[in-house]
């Protein structure tokens, strides 16, 4: 499955969601770090998630993101 993963530019770090997983974020010094921990937490939410016997969302084909040169989305693969 991939998930659209929404990617923000702060101060002193880099932060990730998932809109189609609320609650699902990461937060990392680096771009390269964040996209790595945003990756793990998708895999922990959708287990966690299955875990509970609750549904799963499937990833939105169609998610609109404004453009900011602060954000930018990508879609990140997970093998669960």
């Amino acid at each position: 499955m991939e998930y659209v993963v929404i990617f923000e530019k702060g101060e002193n770090s880099y932060g990730a969601s998932v809109p189609d997983l609320p609650g699902c974020i990461a937060v990392g010094e680096t771009m390269k770090e964040v996209k790595e921990l945003i990756a793990e937490a998708i895999a922990f939410h959708i287990e966690g998630l299955q875990e509970d016997g609750d549904v799963v969302p499937p990833p939105s084909s169609h998610l609109l993101v404004q453009s900011d040169p602060d954000v930018s989305s990508a879609l990140i693969a997970v093998q669960v």
